[in-house]
């Protein structure tokens, strides 16, 4: 690809990747960071983007994952106290540990979810795209959607319940 064909197929989807960006990351600086870097990773890649299916869903799926790496940078490990009890007043501290410790068990179980799984339950569950959004954005049929975000959730249930069951005998050893 050359440099009028990327400018004429890949600037033009700066914005909406830019747009994509500040959602995930609720920071305009942020957003346009990670796409400065997206727009440097396509250019430096040009000779190999007529090889996908889609460039707009590889874009977006790159800008995606540039802004949840940016994300975990940026998270602290643990939820502040003080923010978890302005969300819930009447929780004990006991409560407020389990409440961070299952948040971070659910980050750790979508996160060891296969990529494209992943990517499809924090679009469909955290994110509130519509079927057909993502199936735009990923390239990915509506129905392969469907059965991609199905074996997810089954895969988050079926760690979970395995989790708690593991801490449960743990607690009765």
């Amino acid at each position: 690809m050359e440099l009028n064909q990327f400018k004429s197929t890949i600037i033009p989807l700066r914005n909406k990747l830019l747009n994509y960006a500040k959602r995930l990351t609720d920071n305009p600086d942020d957003a346009e960071d990670a796409i400065q870097e997206v727009m440097l990773k396509l250019w430096n890649m040009r000779q190999k983007l007529e090889e996908y299916h889609s460039i707009e869903a590889f874009a977006m799926t790159t800008t995606h994952h540039h802004c949840m790496d940016i994300w975990r940078r940026k998270k602290p490990d643990a939820v502040s106290l003080e923010w978890v009890q302005a969300a819930c007043t009447a929780s004990t501290p006991e409560r407020l540990l389990e409440e961070k410790d299952e948040f971070r068990l659910m980050r750790e179980i979508i996160d060891s979810l296969p990529t494209l799984q992943r990517t499809i339950i924090q679009m469909k569950d955290v994110q509130e795209y519509e079927t057909e959004e993502i199936a735009e954005i990923t390239g990915c049929s509506a129905e392969s959607i469907r059965s991609n975000l199905s074996r997810a959730r089954k895969r988050v249930r079926e760690m979970y319940l395995q989790s708690i069951q593991e801490r449960k005998r743990r607690n009765e050893a």
